[in-house]
């Protein structure tokens, strides 16, 4: 038997173990798995869409500052949850995780969190894309009239999205890996190229003072991107939501865990990476935006039009600027579909234990494609209709990074009390060891707080929505589903699924 057979046979062996048929096919590499975490994440969308977010709080060290004060928690809650991932590679991810630590309410409660937070990032990256594909092609180079644009193109345009994503996503992980592993690279591209053309040509002289120079640009300062405060301290917080939207989606290299091969090791080591150059690449890119502005209180009174700004300011060469213009949509456009890709996993996972409206549908698998096709089209149709509302950009954003950072520190909260217990009594190749509490601490207070910025007007309807969304879950939990949910399979229920395994992976050729 070959390494790689005996990788794939021991996938199996541990898929087994928890109580799962190899239904998807292994056909992800570790660099794969990474490129679906860093295609979602991709500094290209919510860097530059949710950019004014932080330069409209506090300036330029809103920026300059407030992304490396974020960036640094998500790394550490990259490395927290990676650890877990580890232990229990499956593609419910944060569900099963908190499920198996905390219980099967706390995992229930998580799986909403996370779904419906993956739901709202394929929705809002979607309308980013036509936003974007809007301003940057259709009126940076075709010099279209922006007033003619309704918000019925607007449902339009994110429909006909989510339905290529939908097919791409439907006939096969092969067919979707290609795409995000050449998104993987190319990010790396037009970021390292757009950060270079900026500062190689800008119009004033480079003032890296800028970077960490504290100005209340919130109101009419910044464009009313953000209501006015005088506390500046308050206006930084807020500013955070730039790194928390941004850095965000990278639990989908756990929701692609049954898709990876030697997922005990690359899966944990995609999610951390994919954070670690993300928070890298995205400093210097977000950085070159600041540096490059003619003025930055031009630009902050630019609003939700500053990166425009700085791009129409700029002294590159025209055919430059349009590459770059081009490069920013295509990428998007694949962060939608990594988006789906993980959005869809979630769905059919949770479903595959009962926890999902229509389960038998959701956790329903291709046997000729390998793909859980209805998860897939489910997801994008709800993924369109959240987008209904024409301003739903900035509501869909705020919310998915509430709802998944909560979902990241639940499994981490339940972790950290399970350590060396019973509940969790085996750790994976990816162990933190003396680190692991520590920063389990840290992962807790950070992604709370990251998550909180989302609350801060003119997003009150985000905080109204999650007190709404915790009570009805807490009601509904102790009401039905705590009677009927039985959660992922433990001791006699493993054994009893392992004797159906067989016979379920006979239907897919794993036989």
């Amino acid at each position: 038997m070959s390494k790689a057979d005996k990788v794939q046979e021991h996938d199996k062996s541990h898929l087994h173990k928890m109580g799962y048929a190899q239904q998807l096919a292994r056909r992800m590499s570790g660099f794969s798995n990474f490129a679906i975490s860093f295609s979602i994440i991709c500094i290209l969308a919510g860097g530059i869409t949710a950019f004014p977010l932080g330069f409209s709080s506090t300036g330029g060290a809103g920026v300059g500052i407030g992304w490396l004060v974020g960036g640094i928690v998500a790394i550490i809650v990259s490395l927290s949850m990676g650890q877990i991932a580890s232990a229990y590679p499956t593609a419910g991810g944060l569900y099963h995780w908190a499920s198996m630590l905390g219980g099967r309410g706390w995992g229930w409660i998580t799986a909403w969190f996370n779904v419906l937070g993956l739901f709202f990032v394929v929705s809002s990256v979607d309308v980013g894309v036509w936003l974007l594909f809007r301003d940057l092609i259709l009126v940076g180079i075709f010099n279209m009239d922006p007033a003619s644009f309704t918000a019925g193109n607007q449902l339009v345009a994110v429909a006909l999205i989510l339905i290529s994503h939908g097919l791409f996503n439907h006939y096969g992980i092969e067919l979707t890996t290609k795409l995000t592993d050449f998104s993987g690279y190319f990010i790396f591209i037009v970021a390292v190229i757009l950060t270079i053309a900026l500062l190689a040509f800008s119009p004033v002289p480079l003032d890296f003072s800028r970077l960490f120079t504290f100005t209340n640009v919130t109101g009419a300062a910044g464009g009313d991107v953000i209501p006015r405060t005088e506390s500046l301290g308050f206006a930084f917080l807020f500013g955070l939501i730039l790194v928390c939207y941004t850095i965000t989606g990278y639990d989908a290299s756990a929701h692609t865990s049954e898709e990876t091969r030697d997922a005990q090791v690359n899966v944990p080591k995609g999610m951390w990476q994919a954070v670690f150059y993300s928070v890298l690449f995205g400093y210097f890119m977000v950085a070159s935006f600041v540096l490059a502005m003619p003025s930055v209180e031009e630009g902050a009174a630019k609003g939700w039009g500053s990166f425009l700004y700085v791009m129409e300011s700029s002294l590159m060469p025209t055919w430059l600027l349009y590459f770059l213009f081009v490069g920013i949509v295509v990428n998007n456009y694949l962060c939608g579909l990594a988006g789906l890709t993980s959005a869809s996993r979630m769905a059919f996972a949770f479903a595959r234990d009962g926890g999902m409206p229509f389960s038998k549908l959701l956790s329903h698998v291709s046997t000729t494609y390998r793909t859980p096709t209805y998860a897939i089209w489910v997801s994008a149709a709800i993924a369109w209709l959240s987008t209904v509302y024409s301003g739903a950009f900035v509501v869909l954003a705020t919310a998915c990074a509430v709802f998944l950072y909560f979902s990241y520190i639940s499994p981490v909260v339940a972790g950290f009390f399970a350590e060396g217990t019973s509940r969790w009594p085996e750790k994976g190749p990816f162990n933190l060891g003396a680190f692991s509490k520590p920063l389990a601490i840290i992962s807790v207070i950070g992604g709370f707080v990251l998550a909180i910025t989302g609350f801060q007007p003119p997003n009150e309807k985000v905080f109204y929505l999650t007190i709404a969304l915790a009570i009805a879950l807490g009601i509904f939990w102790f009401a039905f589903e705590n009677k009927r949910f039985e959660g992922p399979p433990t001791g006699e229920r493993i054994k009893e699924r392992q004797k159906q395994i067989a016979e379920i992976e006979k239907k897919y050729g794993e036989q």
